[in-house]
C-alpha cells in the first residue's frame, strides 16, 4: 500500500451509493434540477429495479465555474433503484415522448423493517413514487461532462 499523491484527488466521474438516509440526502442534493425525459425512466419488474438516465446539474463543480468564470455543466448520469416492490407516477405520462421533466428532490418513508417509500419530487406536481425493501440506490455519471445548455446554474426561490 502506498500513501496518496495529489492526483489521486483529481476530478472522476461520479460512483455513488445509498443505503442510508444520510446517504440518500447527498445523493439528493447532487441530482436536484436534473432533467430526463419520460422515455429515460424504465421499471424492470422482475429485476425489481427502477432507472432513470438524467442529465445532471454538477453542483460539486459550481464554485470552481464561477470561481473561474467559466459557464456550468451538466453530465449525463445513471440513476438506479434497486429493491423496488412497486412504482406508481402522478403527473407523468410513461414513455411520453418529448415530455421533460425535471427532478427536484429524493425524500424518503422510513417503513418497518428497512422497507420505505422514495418520492421523486418532479417540477409541475408531479411525483414517481417507490416501494422499496431497503434503501438500496446507485448514481454513476455515464459521460463527459458538457456545457449546460443555459450555461446558467439552477434558481430556486428563497
Amino acid at each position: 500500500m502506498s500513501d496518496a499523491r495529489f492526483e489521486d484527488g483529481a476530478e472522476a466521474p461520479l460512483r455513488l451509493r445509498a443505503e442510508t438516509a444520510d446517504d440518500l440526502a447527498v445523493m439528493a442534493a447532487l441530482v436536484q434540477d436534473a432533467v430526463l425525459s419520460a422515455t429515460d425512466i424504465t421499471y424492470d419488474r422482475k429485476a425489481r429495479r427502477l432507472g432513470l438516465l438524467i442529465n445532471r446539474f454538477r453542483w460539486e463543480d459550481r464554485a470552481q465555474a464561477e470561481a473561474q468564470g467559466r459557464p456550468f455543466e451538466r453530465v449525463r448520469a445513471l440513476l438506479l433503484i434497486s429493491d423496488v416492490l412497486g412504482v406508481q407516477l402522478a403527473g407523468v405520462a410513461p414513455g411520453a415522448t418529448g415530455t421533460v421533466l425535471s427532478l427536484l428532490d429524493i425524500g424518503w418513508a422510513p417503513g418497518a423493517d428497512g422497507a420505505g417509500r422514495l418520492t421523486l419530487t418532479l417540477a409541475g406536481d408531479g411525483a414517481i413514487a417507490v416501494e422499496v425493501e431497503c434503501l438500496n440506490l446507485a448514481l454513476r455519471d455515464v459521460t463527459r461532462p458538457y456545457l449546460a445548455p443555459s450555461r446558467k446554474a439552477p434558481q430556486h426561490p428563497e
